[in-house]
């Protein structure tokens, strides 16, 4: 069995973080593993509280977690702090990890910040360099890249400035509110060796997106673990993210979760 380690934040209601990474893992038959950075207190309307992890237990888990289960891929999520990313780097380069997904996780829908300025810098300078694909959405694409992004060719643009840090860029589509996207479909550009690969799925219509970034970023980690290309990964993640989004759960009163256990992956 391919072995995945989430690298996250924790959500209490379950839509996000870590528990929607284990979920995506376990809907992709890969066996999920997890290091946890941060505890939230947060539901379907918000986030209450956030306390971070001192980085000695993160790199404590880290430890407990390589030198027993070797993860076939990484996914990295909410981190928080520099000194959490200084960890994580740390060990991500002390453990030769390979196959590491970057969701740049920097505010939650609600507006609570995750992520410090300075931190956004030491994992520009760290993190990326070592991943193999970063997966911003658009305003996380503006911060990283110190740009505004209003079109496709925005969003080309950008990807091939971050592609100068990370050899792929993925970046998210859903967020544009006007420019030339088509409104029935969900857009987004994958930049990997010098080209620009676009990836379009019907765009599902419903305010139930918590956890959608997490939800993409652990897909697509778990199709690198099982041997798929960069390109296909993302493919099939994307197309996970939709059936995910397409089956109508709706709990709680605010932004809800994502059903987690409708794809299978197609047969070879």
């Amino acid at each position: 069995m391919k072995k995945v380690l989430t690298i996250a934040g924790s959500d209490s209601s379950g839509g996000a973080g870590i528990q929607a990474d284990l979920k995506t893992m376990t809907g992709f038959g890969v066996y999920g593993m997890s290091v946890i950075t941060a505890v939230t207190a947060q539901n379907t309307l918000g986030i209450t509280g956030i306390r971070q992890i001192e980085p000695e237990m993160i790199e404590a888990q880290m430890d407990c977690v390589f030198t027993d289960i070797y993860p076939d891929s990484v996914k990295l999520g909410m981190l928080g702090d520099k000194r959490a990313v200084a960890a994580v780097s740390r060990k991500l380069k002390e453990y030769g990890a390979g196959n590491i997904v970057v969701d740049p996780v920097m505010a939650s829908t609600s507006g609570s910040k995750f992520l410090e300025e300075e931190a956004i810098e030491l994992m520009k300078k760290e993190l990326l360099p070592k991943a193999d694909l970063v997966t911003p959405n658009l305003p996380e694409a503006e911060a990283l890249t110190g740009m505004k992004i209003r079109t496709k060719k925005d969003m080309e643009q950008a990807a091939g400035i971050l592609g100068k840090i990370c050899p792929g860029v993925l970046i998210k589509g859903g967020h544009m509110a006007g420019g030339d996207l088509h409104y029935a479909q969900a857009e987004d550009v994958l930049y990997t060796h010098g080209k620009h690969i676009w990836f379009s799925e019907p765009f599902i219509d419903t305010s139930n997106t918590h956890g959608t970034g997490c939800t993409l970023s652990s897909a697509i980690a778990s199709c690198l673990a099982l041997g798929y290309s960069l390109e296909e990964s993302v493919k099939l993640g994307k197309k996970y993210l939709t059936a995910a989004l397409s089956f109508g759960l709706n709990l709680g009163k605010g932004n809800g979760p994502l059903y987690h256990f409708t794809f299978t992956l197609p047969q070879s």
